[in-house]
């Protein structure tokens, strides 16, 4: 399994050898350095824990600061399963990526705030004539006594908080890998403002 956590950038468009343009996106990612490799008989299961990222020594907790010893002061710490082989200090780079993988990606969306129904669920709203006044976006009826016994319905679609969650996007392609500069293009667009982390597995 391949792996790779990274900073979402700017978007872009890639030319193919035929011409025909692709929208794409810009990620800076690793290098990754594994600060711990867990094992079934220690701690129940295996998987490896990476580091990624910079951060004052200063911002850090002592148990964090512990943790990480002498491999650095990583901004983030994530755990993927699949390379249990690895020893704690490696690192891995965009170099595990080939033009062409398919990969997919998943990262927090960016937050909208508060926004009504139509914006969150998708509503069509109240007509726009036959005297309807300041109504136009209103969630209307949401059920009553009789179908519900004068509740609200659990999971009922109504106004709210909008945005914020983890959203994977797959099967999006690998376009370019530059390790040189630890940057990956991939096609599509990837959830998230510049700059929020994402996680790249293939």
């Amino acid at each position: 399994m391949k792996f790779m956590l990274g900073t979402k950038g700017r978007m872009t468009q890639i030319f193919n050898e035929d011409g025909a343009v692709a929208a794409a996106t810009i990620i800076t990612a690793g290098p990754l350095t594994v600060t711990q490799a867990k094992s079934v008989e220690k701690d129940g299961y295996a998987a490896v824990q990476f580091g990624f990222g910079d951060r004052k020594q200063k911002n850090l907790s002592k148990a964090v600061q512990g943790h990480f010893k002498d491999l650095g002061n990583f901004r983030y710490a994530r755990e993927f399963k699949g390379a249990e082989t690895m020893e704690r200090g490696a690192t891995i780079n965009v170099s595990v990526f080939a033009p062409g993988d398919i990969v997919e990606v998943s990262a927090i969306s960016k937050g909208k705030g508060f926004q009504g129904v139509v914006k969150r669920h998708g509503f069509k709203g109240g007509p726009r004539s036959h005297g309807q006044k300041n109504k136009e976006r209103s969630p209307g009826s949401i059920g009553g006594g009789g179908r519900a016994g004068g509740r609200v319905v659990k999971g009922m679609r109504m106004a709210g908080r909008m945005g914020g969650d983890r959203i994977t996007v797959r099967n999006l392609r690998v376009l370019q890998v530059d390790a040189g500069s630890n940057t990956l293009v991939i096609s599509g667009a990837v959830p998230g403002r510049p700059g929020t982390l994402v996680e790249i597995r293939g």
